[in-house]
């Protein structure tokens, strides 16, 4: 095939993928059955929603306005997940894998997980990092102009993490040099952290992620040991703070989630072996946890056989620190480490909220109020109100009665288009 027809046919598949056209449309009117209130934290009988430019709008009814009835359906906000990898590749989950693909590869290859996510009724993502940097930030910036589907992505655009520690692409013989993107986050001092920090704040990304302790998913690593220090965690988010950004931290044992707190994260990523005094620092300083709790059960036969020894012994535990986090009045955030598991699933994450302590309505929350205030973006988006961003999706049934329901999302509205319709 000519190179010209390899291009058009490019063109033509992501043409395809993009969904609707960008063209201005018509107002619309949603009737809702029932629609639950996430700032309130109740569920309102029938309401009518009015979508004008992609945002929710007053009433009454303009003459010209498309009618979307959902009366059979519960409406809720689009749901959101403050911890995702959409561009992981789940056919081999040995980050060695990278070695084989190029940046490119990976890119692309996050085209149908993106959809997959967005269709799951999970209008917007913070994406924690890609073992090659700055892929992510080319997949957000692609579903913003439109080019792919998928859900509104803030971005880290790279592990920041020690040399060789959790995160980075390990179990390589020592002669062989990683090339610039796969160890575009490492940094082995508080000068070196406001050094990468800067570099990722100059390539645009949204918010910083750092490594606290060792983890379950990277060779020769130990989710209990501290990795980096407290004195270069205070660095990243200290730089962070001046770009504006806000710091995510990636910390499965005590010392280290109580050096990332102490140092100002935003958010506590795991939290896995958080003891009581971890739980009194994150409510004194109002840090997130942001639990990912289905990752437990995902580990498995395409992980080598390290990663699913460490997975059982560490996270045992993980269920019971979360249910004392939850009795704890701290903070949670709705998080799923998305690409551990299957793209789409996001919303079994919730059963486990709520079989450890969390009512379907806090879980909602968690997915929608608070993750927005953990993402910086209330103002737009986390409720169904005049003003906001027209992110909107419906299922069938009562989530508020069976949390389950949310695994089955029946119509996705992002910014006021439709990508998914019963």
């Amino acid at each position: 095939m000519e190179a010209r027809s390899v291009v058009g046919a490019l063109l033509l598949l992501l043409a395809g993928l993009a969904g609707p056209a960008c063209a201005a449309e018509r107002p619309i009117a949603i009737r809702a059955g029932q629609l639950i209130d996430t700032v309130a934290g109740r569920t309102a009988g029938a309401q009518l929603i009015i979508v004008r430019d992609g945002v929710i709008a007053d009433v009454p009814v303009p003459a010209d306005a498309r009618l979307i009835d959902l009366g059979a359906y519960t409406v809720l906000p689009g749901l959101m997940d403050a911890h995702t990898h959409l561009t992981i590749d789940q056919r081999n989950q040995d980050p060695l894998a990278e070695l084989e693909h190029t940046a490119a590869e990976r890119a692309f290859g996050a085209i149908p997980n993106a959809r997959a996510v967005l269709l799951a009724g999970f209008t917007t993502v913070r994406d924690l990092g890609s073992y090659r940097a700055l892929v992510d930030v080319a997949l957000r910036d692609a579903i913003k102009r439109g080019d792919v589907i998928g859900p509104r992505m803030y971005v880290a655009g790279a592990y920041l993490t020690i040399a060789g520690g959790a995160g980075a692409v390990t179990g390589f013989a020592p002669d062989v040099t990683l090339p610039w993107d796969l160890r575009y986050g490492a940094a082995n001092s508080p000068s070196e952290v406001r050094e990468r920090v800067r570099m990722l704040a100059g390539q645009r990304v949204d918010l910083i992620k750092m490594f606290a302790t060792g983890a379950v998913l990277t060779h020769n690593s130990n989710p209990a040991g501290r990795e980096a220090t407290p004195e270069e965690l205070t660095a990243g988010a200290d730089e962070a703070r001046n770009f504006g950004l806000k710091l995510a931290v990636h910390a499965h044992g005590a010392e280290g989630i109580k050096a990332a707190i102490r140092a100002g994260a935003a958010s506590i990523e795991h939290g896995t072996l958080m003891d009581d005094e971890g739980r009194a620092l994150m409510k004194q300083h109002g840090t997130y946890l942001v639990p990912t709790l289905e990752v437990r059960d995902c580990v498995g036969t395409n992980y080598p056989p390290e990663f699913v020894a460490k997975a059982q012994q560490i996270m045992t535990a993980q269920l019971a620190n979360f249910r004392k986090a939850v009795n704890a009045g701290v903070k949670i955030g709705f998080g799923t480490d998305i690409g551990v598991c299957p793209f789409g699933t996001n919303a079994r994450e919730f059963s486990l909220m709520v079989e450890n302590g969390m009512t379907p309505m806090r879980a909602i929350q968690a997915a929608t109020t608070a993750d927005a205030d953990l993402l910086g973006v209330s103002p737009q988006l986390g409720s169904i109100t005049k003003g906001k961003l027209a992110d909107i999706i419906a299922v069938r049934g009562d989530p508020l009665r069976d949390v389950r329901v949310l695994e089955d999302v029946r119509f996705v509205m992002k910014e006021g288009r439709v990508y998914k319709e019963d």
